[in-house]
């Protein structure tokens, strides 16, 4: 028995070690975001640096009835801008681990969001949209895009 205490304490111990580490460089690249309700592939995203920020811009539609959509919704310079090339995520800020502190724009409400990005594994974002606080939100799921 103390055998297997000393085996599993180990292994515990172990885990830490054998954890990846998230490069902030990990989330720049194209990704495809799919519908909450649906499952359908919506939109391509590109993700990238700049200024030491993290973007995001909507590269390609997806679906054939969003193609040539206006941001009508939208407030500002983005009002009645194509949804195609707007640029949804904004000034998100590294913390080590996730990008936070920036903003993410739903082209379909016109609303921006507090905005969180966090990696579930190297070709799987969670990307949490919330109001004050990241309990009142929702997280999407993108996928990364395979390089062509």
């Amino acid at each position: 028995m103390k055998r297997i205490v000393i085996v599993a304490l180990t292994l515990l111990c172990a885990l830490p070690l054998g954890a990846q580490s998230v490069s902030k460089s990990d989330f720049e690249g194209n990704w495809v975001s799919v519908d909450d309700v649906t499952n359908q592939r919506k939109s391509e995203i590109t993700i990238y640096v700049e200024n030491g920020k993290l973007y995001g811009q909507i590269s390609r539609l997806l679906l054939e009835e969003d193609q040539g959509k206006l941001c009508v919704e939208c407030k500002g310079a983005k009002k009645n801008q194509p949804i195609e090339g707007l640029t949804i995520i904004e000034g998100l800020e590294w913390d080590g681990e996730a990008w936070t502190d920036g903003k993410i724009l739903d082209p379909a409400n016109g609303k921006q969001y507090s905005c969180t990005l966090t990696l579930e594994d190297p070709t799987t974002l969670n990307v949490r949209g919330y109001l004050g606080i990241s309990l009142l939100g929702r997280t999407q799921t993108w996928y990364k895009q395979a390089k062509k």
